[in-house]
């Protein structure tokens, strides 16, 4: 009869592992962060970044097609 009890138990068991170990995640690591952040972090611009345009796929095809 306990032999049974063992296979059955096994995915509740890997279920509590993995909750508990989501739980330490969410409570126990944030702790290690620094509280405040770095001055220099703070003195940085912000700065939009311009993209360059990109060139659409269908325009590249045709133009590598009409080369040829």
């Amino acid at each position: 009869m306990y032999a049974l009890i063992v296979p059955a138990s096994t995915p509740f068991v890997l279920l509590a592992t993995v909750m508990g170990l989501s739980w330490w995640e969410d409570h126990v690591l944030p702790s290690a962060e620094p509280v405040e952040a770095p001055a220099e972090a703070l003195s940085t611009p912000t700065a939009s970044a311009q993209h360059p345009e990109l060139t659409r796929v269908d325009m590249t095809l045709t133009k590598e097609v009409a080369k040829r």
